[in-house]
């Protein structure tokens, strides 16, 4: 089953999503964010929390910010200071806190001697890629998409239970869904948490608590269970960190989520990606993007095309990040009305034009949400179709629907009657898309090359006008915001002339002389 597509337009579209990236890549190289330093001071191995609960990486920042010039970046100050003293990044960091060490007495333009950071920078390296080795030696190729399945508890003792009962039904993917809100918190919370509304806090406790528990169950199906989280919203780059010295696998990591859907301000999200990616890239955890969001608010017949657009220019971000293209979990979703006509071959269209334009990438295939009601009956015919279309059209995550959605949270019986539906569809379609073939000229041929050939239309003039002014207009999911506006703004500044982040620094350089 294979779509005749013009290749001259998908280069086209690859082009124009290249310039497009590489636009906001100049901005992006020009400037840094709290959060980026903060990420820098995470990998240096500073870790917990002063008397009143705050993280010491943010007390650090807060205090460069105040006494000293954030634009020359922590690196500089924390150089300066294991120069001068005998002290780990960990002791300056509660000094700081304690008002013990003042930062401002190294705040001259002379280079800092950045090289002294790094045998604790290596440190951490070494348990990423330790982590990476892990995973490595577990996983194995599938043909079949993996079975994506979500716990929001709000309790992590009482995700783990739940994600142990998914993975013996058959998930082969758990995703912890982040607690309402998270996305704008400016700071990691620490520790273990019991209490959350709609999910659980992202904390890198609750990570290692969670892997530990998949790691054993993963020894007793004999199979390796993987973990997911969310590296969006402020703390972005922070988390990807934390993600990848526990190790998750995957990570929900999009350019324009959190400026579309969150109101975070653009600067903020592109500088914040792009060294997320940085870090995934480095530690091999795969990004899921959220174009699949996009139809929720807008119509998914009339702005496919957006979706496609928006998986050409997520592509290109994150090949700016030295990204290898197997990484790259490029999002979708089935999620047009069911009440129209030939609405399954609409569907299989996206699909199948999905996976050949980005032949290399583990897509993340969305179950529909937007048109699902209070009938269980019409929703669990809506989820086994779309269980044929990922199976039929061979994506590769496979976010399950559930036949209470719309009503309320899953219960664990509801999670189980996913895992069967998409079980009995696997092993019946297993092979059916290799006995099939595409009319040209049919229904779905004429769909996909409608939605291609507007979505190279919708990127030469992003290409012309500028992502930022597209955003501006609302391109996107319908919702326009501003690029002087947005949450996080005032963490965004202009790098000093002897700004350094070494961690993308000594990243960037491991994976270009990986390839």
């Amino acid at each position: 089953m294979k779509l005749i597509l013009d290749q001259n337009t998908i280069q086209a579209c690859r082009e124009a999503a290249e310039k497009i990236a590489l636009d906001i890549q100049n901005i992006i190289d020009d400037h840094s964010t709290v959060a980026v330093e903060r990420t820098i001071l995470r990998m240096l191995g500073i870790d917990g929390i002063n008397a009143f609960d705050i993280p010491y990486v943010n007390l650090v920042v807060e205090h460069i910010q105040t006494h000293a010039d954030i634009t020359k970046g922590v690196a500089h100050y924390f150089a300066k200071a294991i120069e001068n003293t005998d002290f780990s990044p960990q002791q300056i960091a509660e000094k700081i806190a304690s008002n013990a060490i003042d930062l401002s007495i190294y705040d001259n333009e002379k280079p800092a001697p950045i090289h002294l950071l790094t045998p604790y920078l290596e440190n951490t390296e070494r348990k990423i890629l330790a982590q990476k080795a892990t995973r490595d030696q577990w996983t194995t190729p599938k043909t079949l998409p993996d079975k994506y399945v979500i716990v929001a508890t709000g309790n992590i003792y009482e995700d783990i239970e739940q994600a142990i009962s998914a993975a013996k039904k058959g998930a082969d993917i758990i995703a912890v869904i982040r607690t309402t809100g998270q996305s704008l918190l400016d700071y990691v919370p620490y520790g273990a948490t019991t209490e959350g509304f709609g999910g659980t806090y992202a904390t890198q406790e609750n990570f290692r608590l969670m892997r530990k528990a998949l790691d054993d169950v993963s020894k007793t199906e004999n199979r390796y269970i993987k973990l997911v989280n969310y590296a969006s919203g402020l703390c972005m780059p922070e988390i990807a960190a934390m993600g990848a010295i526990e190790r998750l696998d995957m990570m929900l990591n999009d350019s324009l989520y959190g400026i579309i859907f969150r109101d975070i301000n653009m600067k903020r999200t592109f500088v914040d990606q792009y060294f997320s990616r940085v870090i995934s890239a480095f530690a091999h955890i795969t990004i899921n993007t959220g174009e699949d969001n996009y139809l929720t608010t807008s119509d998914a017949y009339d702005h496919a095309h957006t979706v496609v657009a928006s998986q050409f220019i997520n592509e290109q971000f994150a090949k700016n990040a030295a990204m290898k293209e197997e990484l790259m979990g490029l999002g979708h979703a089935y999620e047009i009305d069911p009440n129209i006509e030939n609405s399954f071959s609409y569907e299989i269209a996206q699909a199948q034009l999905s996976r050949q334009l980005f032949p290399n990438a583990p897509l993340k295939y969305m179950p529909p949400t937007k048109h699902m009601t209070g009938d269980i009956f019409k929703g669990t015919m809506q989820n086994t179709l779309f269980n044929i279309a990922s199976v039929v059209t061979k994506q590769n995550i496979h976010l399950l629907g559930m036949l209470t959605e719309a009503i309320h949270t899953p219960f664990m019986s509801d999670r189980a009657q996913a895992l069967n539906n998409a079980n009995y569809m696997y092993k019946a379609f297993k092979d059916f898309a290799d006995e099939i073939r595409i009319e040209e000229g049919g229904i779905i041929d004429q769909r996909a090359k409608s939605v291609l050939n507007d979505a190279k239309k919708l990127l030469d003039t992003i290409a012309e006008e500028g992502l930022f002014k597209t955003l501006e207009k609302g391109t996107f999911a319908g919702v326009s915001r501003s690029q002087t506006q947005g949450k996080g703004l005032d963490g965004v500044f202009k790098k000093h002339q002897t700004y350094h982040n070494p961690v993308i620094d000594r990243m960037l350089k491991a994976l270009k002389e990986a390839t």
